[in-house]
């Protein structure tokens, strides 16, 4: 079976990294996960050692690759059908997978996968990646402005991406170190009102590849209604842009019409659905 597992990041990125820089766009979660880990260390998600892998074809090329970092759902990349296949019976014969029960791969190579992975599984979260076709302004524009948010946002941003967590069902508390490496960068801003009250965040992650993915998004239940998170996204759009981003992504919850709404109203167009997979 060509899937190589490990938990050596710098032989993980020797064989894999090429294959999934090739693919930025639909790899975009894979890239910048591994960019966490590289800038923040094997704890960047939990104190879990991470996991890794990659698929190696018969032209002897890598093809694909995953990573785990537990608690979070396996993170499979883009891969060929034969590889998907191969990995459905890797889930249940390799002993460095015994632990997996929740996986995030493309909806078409979940139809593969589950054939091969002999468990019952069931659909937890469907996500839609967007890909920005030219960004328009939202109209009526909302009230107030985008700002860079600072260190002294911290505590604000802690609970605003806690709450985003938890009402997403990604469940858990924000990253204290995660955020302050975005304020770093310019990477999380706020929308404020006329007063200068944030009322609505959005962040954006780090070119990496000169593509760049918006998130989180959001505004307190309170304050909905009110054009905020658009506002808030066509500035980190163009905050993401102005980094050096020349491809802008973001994924939306297919179960909320509204945001996928203001989205596709912004210029996002469709990629391809994702979904996590649990074991029932």
């Amino acid at each position: 079976m060509p899937w190589t597992f490990t938990s050596d990041l710098p032989a993980y990125l020797a064989a894999a990294r090429p294959a999934i820089a090739a693919e930025p766009v639909v790899n975009t979660s894979l890239l910048t996960v591994i960019d966490a880990l590289e800038r923040r260390g094997p704890d960047a998600y939990g104190s879990a050692a991470p996991l890794y892998g990659w698929w190696t074809g018969e032209d002897a090329a890598v093809a694909g690759a995953l990573v785990h970092t537990p608690p979070y759902p396996l993170l499979i990349g883009a891969l060929p059908p034969e590889a998907v296949r191969e990995l459905g019976t890797a889930l249940t014969t390799e002993p460095l997978l015994a632990g997996v029960d929740a996986l995030s791969i493309r909806r078409e190579d979940a139809r593969v996968l589950t054939g091969a992975w002999d468990r019952p599984t069931e659909v937890a979260e469907q996500n839609r990646l967007y890909r920005l076709a030219g960004l328009i302004a939202p109209d009526p524009a909302p009230a107030g402005r985008a700002r860079a948010a600072g260190e002294a946002d911290l505590p604000l941003l802690l609970d605003w991406v806690t709450a985003f967590r938890q009402e997403s069902g990604e469940g858990g508390a924000a990253s204290e170190a995660a955020l302050r490496d975005r304020i770093s960068y310019g990477g999380m801003l706020l929308w404020v009102d006329a007063a200068g009250t944030p009322v609505s965040l959005a962040g954006f992650f780090r070119p990496i590849g000169a593509v760049s993915r918006i998130g989180p998004v959001y505004t307190p239940p309170a304050l909905r209604g009110r054009g905020y998170a658009a506002g808030v996204t066509h500035a980190v759009t163009e905050a993401a842009h102005a980094a050096g981003a020349r491809e802008v992504l973001l994924f939306a919850d297919l179960t909320n019409p509204t945001s996928n709404g203001v989205y596709q109203r912004l210029g996002y167009t469709p990629v391809e659905d994702r979904i996590e997979l649990a074991l029932a």
